[in-house]
């Protein structure tokens, strides 16, 4: 946690506390002694606001891509500053979301726990295609555009969302075609534009033969 405000940064810790596979292992209050945690905690991620006392957060990220980290840590930028160009360079810079304060708990579990799946599904002995890609690239959507997504769907991709709703249970897209009677490339290929939205999870199975068994749920089910 990387907050100038003591109290804003341990309030944070102890929201991502509650997270399900989180632990705050520190909390920095500038620039310095981030670097400093960093190097000594290597922690895989970071909750980092702008506004600190020695520099500027976007400034902070640049310097730690050049520190020799194997593997350097992630982003996710939590702060006030809504100007475009500081959302932009957060994004050129590798941020994984932009979290404009204030925001509630349950938008940062929401980021965390994409975060967790995304870090879960990237596994480098594994082989992507571009199903596995889209779908990674896919979780880490904000709630506000898959809210929107459900107003639109096609009829086939909502009949698709409402087997992977009704299911109770995480399914294949051959369990999918099974149901609908579509093809099970078909069913793939919604499944695939449902993730992109943000409106299912992933679950990336491995078997005996390492390669990975796709399975989908609504999102945000437990």
């Amino acid at each position: 946690m990387v907050d100038d405000d003591y109290r804003v940064a341990k309030a944070h810790a102890d929201a991502v506390s509650r997270v399900e596979g989180f632990e705050a292992v520190g909390q920095a209050h500038s620039c310095d002694e981030t670097r400093t945690m960093v190097e000594s905690l290597q922690p895989d991620l970071l909750l980092l606001d702008l506004y600190l006392p020695d520099g500027h957060g976007l400034d902070l990220m640049r310097s730690l891509s050049l520190l020799d980290l194997i593997p350097r840590p992630d982003f996710i930028v939590i702060t006030a500053a809504r100007d475009i160009a500081s959302v932009r360079t957060a994004m050129q810079l590798g941020a994984m979301y932009y979290l404009v304060k204030p925001f509630g708990f349950d938008q940062l579990r929401e980021q965390l726990q994409a975060y967790r799946q995304l870090h879960e599904g990237l596994d480098e002995s594994a082989v992507a295609n571009q199903h596995t890609v889209d779908a990674l690239y896919g979780l880490l959507r904000g709630p506000a555009a898959r809210v929107a997504d459900r107003r639109r769907l096609p009829p086939t991709m909502a009949r698709v969302l409402d087997v992977v709703r009704s299911a109770g249970h995480d399914v294949s897209a051959a369990d999918v075609a099974d149901r609908l009677g579509v093809s099970r490339a078909t069913a793939q290929r919604y499944l695939a534009d449902l993730l992109r939205r943000g409106l299912v999870e992933l679950d990336l199975n491995y078997g005996s033969t390492g390669r990975p068994e796709h399975r989908y749920q609504v999102r945000g089910r437990q």
